[in-house]
């Protein structure tokens, strides 16, 4: 792979995880595996050791996934929330078990010396990550994950859960000051199957597994619905705890720990094994594999975490998990079933996608009527036909997927099926591009039209709070939107026709609508829903360009120019402004008094112009990600990881390893301060 594909590779996958990242975390409803998630981020963290001066500044390798919704006060967590390197092969768990050792100082010229790390095992929950914080005891607040920073405050809700004390037994260690506890919110499978029976009475789409079920739940605005539904809580972690001034510390290991939860009270999984080695922890894992499906809870792996608390704190952190502990995930659950009929779905950019329609299956607790079939390519591949029985996964236990079609059981007559000639919504013709088949009617597809809309209107975009994709069918049906400029149109007398939409609701969509108006530029790029134009992308747009007027009349030629822009997206970019409807409509947004507004370029030469620049530990002033958009409007490019390309490390309070690598290679510190100073920003 050339240095200009690795380039354009790398945007898309970080593009494509942040999207999975988006309907994971904030829409709950994941459209592909935990595994085809996994080989995303493998593929793209794979290239980004291969080419390091290539990882972008935001790539999801560098953060906690995750995202915030709309409706729960944001709270700060006492301490960050990580995730786990998801691990699916035993040879990858043995080379964990190798990274420990070494760093622990077990490895001796090159070898290991025998001596075996204590870990401890205990199921993967698959559902909610949870926050609890008591202070002297006392249950005082509960929030989401959100981006592992960040979470949403569902105490309330939290507060119906019969698994979380609402103060700590005085049987554990003294509860004096702020605790912090971490654990997974779960529904038993038996109450999980139950709320679907009902939800499909009352006419409602059921939840695609227990995991969204419980997301769901907990989230949910009106308290009593979530006292209606059995969730269960299990703790695992204690994230903060100021032990008494003298003696020993109540939970020098991960089982101490266990066990210290159980004492205040809380619901600890029994299904645990302390291991001497790895080798113990590879047998569990292969036990409670055997086991999976008699279990009442959801799980897709086993945590494997080192059992000495101080040999994990010697061990430390990455900037998105921890070096001590990994997930080893399950492999994905398979089942027969047989595929009833194949229709076509239309996107927000007119490609289409056959989807399998199936006869309800059973998956592991789960009802499976669909699979995505993806493209002609990969139907052709697996040779699939309307009628042929199939081996369908649930891979990570989300979206479905075929894949095998079982040969000697066909019937006869089984037809090849082709996409159509003709778009299925709007009836024009679908041209092949690629891989994909794309409908050529644009914007004037019904169905393009309104996943278009929906994403101008997402968080991140122009965020339209209240502005989702049911109200936008409505207003689509009922004709009073044609285009995106039609949204700044709206009025009472409008809305008044849609349902669920009273004086109040009304009122505050409006609102939302005349505070979008000024949206930041790139953002407004992001939103116009460009093909290949995701948010890093707009960002390159939005620098280069000093607004609207100069980048819709930009040459195909200068867009190539750019760096990080490849001739695929300046051909989309091009084609996009070129086109006459897409011009009309942002005429008329322009009219409606929405006007982008463009980020304040410093004058003449930059003062970062070749710097290489590192950011590391905790900034007082800003987020992370602001300082680093503030670096690259200055001039720099900002690295993710330590290097002797690195030429000036930013650090700040708990600065850890990089800091000390930095020392090492003799790079040029400075503090926050300093680098304010640099780029002449106040704060």
């Amino acid at each position: 792979m050339t240095r200009g594909e690795a380039t354009q590779r790398i945007a898309e996958l970080s593009e494509e995880l942040r999207e999975h990242d988006h309907r994971y975390y904030v829409l709950d409803k994941p459209t592909i595996s935990d595994a085809a998630y996994d080989k995303l981020m493998r593929e793209l963290k794979a290239l980004e050791e291969e080419h390091p001066d290539l990882r972008l500044p935001d790539s999801p390798t560098q953060r906690v996934a995750g995202g915030l919704r709309e409706g729960f006060k944001k709270v700060k967590h006492v301490r960050p929330m990580l995730s786990l390197d998801s691990l699916m092969q035993e040879a990858e768990v043995r080379e964990f078990d190798e990274r420990v050792k070494r760093g622990l100082g077990l490895e001796e010229d090159g070898l290991f010396a025998g001596e075996q790390i204590a870990y401890m095992a205990e199921p993967k929950f698959d559902g909610l990550s949870i926050e609890l914080v008591y202070e002297d005891g006392v249950f005082t607040r509960g929030s989401t994950r959100g981006d592992g920073e960040v979470g949403e405050d569902v105490t309330e809700n939290l507060r119906t859960i019969r698994a979380i004390p609402l103060r700590l037994r005085e049987a554990g260690p003294p509860a004096r000051g702020t605790i912090a506890i971490r654990g997974e919110v779960l529904i038993p499978l038996p109450a999980f199957n139950d709320l679907n029976q009902k939800l499909i009475a009352a006419g409602d789409e059921p939840f695609a597994n227990a995991r969204n079920a419980a997301a769901g739940t907990v989230r949910q605005l009106d308290v009593s619905i979530t006292a209606g539904r059995r969730l269960d809580f299990f703790a695992y972690e204690i994230m903060a705890y100021e032990p008494p001034a003298r003696g020993k510390h109540p939970f020098p290991t991960q089982n101490a720990m266990l066990e210290g939860l159980r004492a205040w009270g809380f619901h600890v999984e029994d299904d645990i094994q302390r291991c001497e080695g790895i080798d113990d922890a590879l047998k569990f894992h292969l036990k409670l594999l055997q086991r999976r499906d008699r279990l009442t809870y959801e799980v897709d792996g086993v945590v494997v975490k080192v059992d000495d608390r101080t040999a994990q704190t010697r061990l430390g952190m990455r900037s998105r998990s921890p070096r001590w502990a990994v997930a080893f995930k399950f492999p994905p659950r398979e089942e027969v079933t047989q595929i009833l009929d194949i229709v076509v779905q239309v996107g927000r950019t007119g490609k289409l996608t056959p989807v399998a329609q199936l006869k309800p299956v059973d998956v592991s607790g789960v009802t499976v009527s669909r699979a995505t079939l993806h493209n002609q390519d990969e139907l052709d591949r697996k040779d699939v036909r309307i009628g042929d029985t199939v081996r369908v996964r649930r891979a990570g236990d989300v979206i479905p997927e075929v894949v095998e079609v079982l040969l000697d059981q066909r019937p006869k007559g089984a037809v090849r099926f082709e996409l159509p000639a003709k778009c299925p919504v709007c009836g024009s013709e679908v041209v092949r591009d690629g891989a994909a088949h794309v409908c050529t009617n644009g914007l004037a597809c019904p169905a393009q039209l309104e996943r278009h809309i929906v994403h101008f209107t997402m968080r991140g975009a122009m965020d339209i709070a209240g502005l989702g994709e049911k109200t936008v069918k409505q207003l689509l049906e009922r004709g009073l939107v044609k285009d995106l400029a039609d949204i700044y149109q709206l009025t009472p007398m409008h809305l008044v026709q849609l349902d669920g939409f009273a004086e109040k609701s009304i009122e505050k969509l409006l609102d939302a609508i005349e505070a979008s108006k000024k949206p930041r530029f790139d953002r407004f790029i992001f939103a116009l829903g460009i093909e290949h134009v995701g948010d890093t992308v707009a960002r390159l747009l939005a620098d280069h360009f000093k607004g609207m007027a100069e980048l819709r009349e930009a040459a195909e030629t200068e867009l190539e120019q750019i760096r990080g822009i490849g001739p695929e997206v300046a051909a989309s970019v091009h084609h996009f402004f070129a086109n006459p409807r897409n011009r009309r409509v942002l005429d008329r947004l322009l009219k409606a008094g929405v006007k982008p507004v463009a980020e304040a370029r410093p004058e003449g030469p930059r003062v970062l112009d070749g710097e290489i620049v590192l950011f590391t530990g905790g900034l007082e002033t800003m987020p992370r990600p602001d300082a680093q958009r503030l670096a690259e409007r200055h001039g720099a490019r900002v690295a993710g990881t330590i290097s002797k390309k690195v030429t000036l490390v930013v650090a700040g309070p708990g600065a850890g390893s990089k800091l000390d690598d930095a020392r090492r290679l003799g790079l040029k510190v400075i503090d926050e301060r300093a680098f304010l100073k640099r780029v002449g920003h106040k704060a």
